[in-house]
């Protein structure tokens, strides 16, 4: 068996994730959200992907670099206009292990639950403040865990069902690890593909602690890239931390 690590999902996805993630309908908010913090940067996108946010922010004048494990991904960065461009550290993103600070942070997409342990998203964190400048913001888009789709710590949900092609994520839920692991099952008439994803989710709160504890401060959450209030009913959430 074929053991999960920082690369498997970049390496896994790259052929498929622009086309089932790659133009999200918020990304102009996005990026007009983050442009705000960053000014003239620089900026450090932390899983920079096949850059969907990372590319139209360069374009929007602030200087940008990222960090991802998966050099598969990232040559699919490299493969559009403009993404060549952008300086892109191989590596594990919670060692952030870049030189120079940078005005703004970011980790979109649910991706700082790709580290998978409580101990390596708070080394996150850390290494964040160390890299920012006074003044400089830490920002987080992440969905509010809910557990209610589990039922006896799994699920399996119909992604899509077409004439040729069925595709099924099954999951399993660690409740005490607070783990979740998946199969995204495509399957056709000449094969099945099968593409894993696994996270480690945190609460809203469990991230502010983590901010407190590398001298970070909680600045701001929103309910979406338009500043929208966050509510209990929120599915996701938009959190700012400063350093001062």
């Amino acid at each position: 068996m074929t053991e999960y690590g920082p690369a498997t999902y970049g390496d896994r996805m790259a052929g498929v994730y622009d086309g089932w993630f790659g133009t999200p309908g918020d990304a102009e908010a996005a990026v007009a959200f983050l442009k705000d913090l960053a000014g003239p940067g620089p900026a450090l996108e932390l899983g920079i992907g096949t850059g969907r946010v990372a590319i139209p922010l360069a374009r929007e004048g602030v200087e940008v670099r990222g960090i991802d494990a998966s050099e598969a991904i990232v040559e699919r960065l490299r493969a559009k206009p403009a993404g060549g461009d952008i300086p892109v550290t191989l590596g594990d993103f919670a060692e952030v292990g870049v030189d120079g600070s940078f005005l703004l942070v970011y980790v979109v997409f649910n991706t700082l639950f790709a580290l998978l342990t409580q101990e390596d998203q708070a080394r996150c964190f850390s290494n964040v403040a160390r890299r920012l400048e006074d003044g400089g913001a830490f920002v987080v888009q992440a969905f509010v865990p809910d557990l209610s789709r589990f039922v006896s710590d799994q699920t399996t949900q119909t992604r899509h069902v077409g004439p040729d092609e069925v595709v099924l994520e099954c999951s399993s839920h660690d409740p005490v690890r607070q783990r979740v692991d998946s199969q995204n099952v495509v399957m056709r008439e000449d094969g099945t593909r099968l593409y894993p994803v696994s996270l480690r989710y945190a609460w809203p709160s469990e991230l502010d602690l983590m901010a407190r504890l590398a001298g970070l401060s909680p600045a701001a959450r929103y309910g979406g890239w338009l500043k929208e209030p966050f509510t209990r009913r929120s599915e996701t959430h938009i959190s700012v931390y400063e350093k001062v």
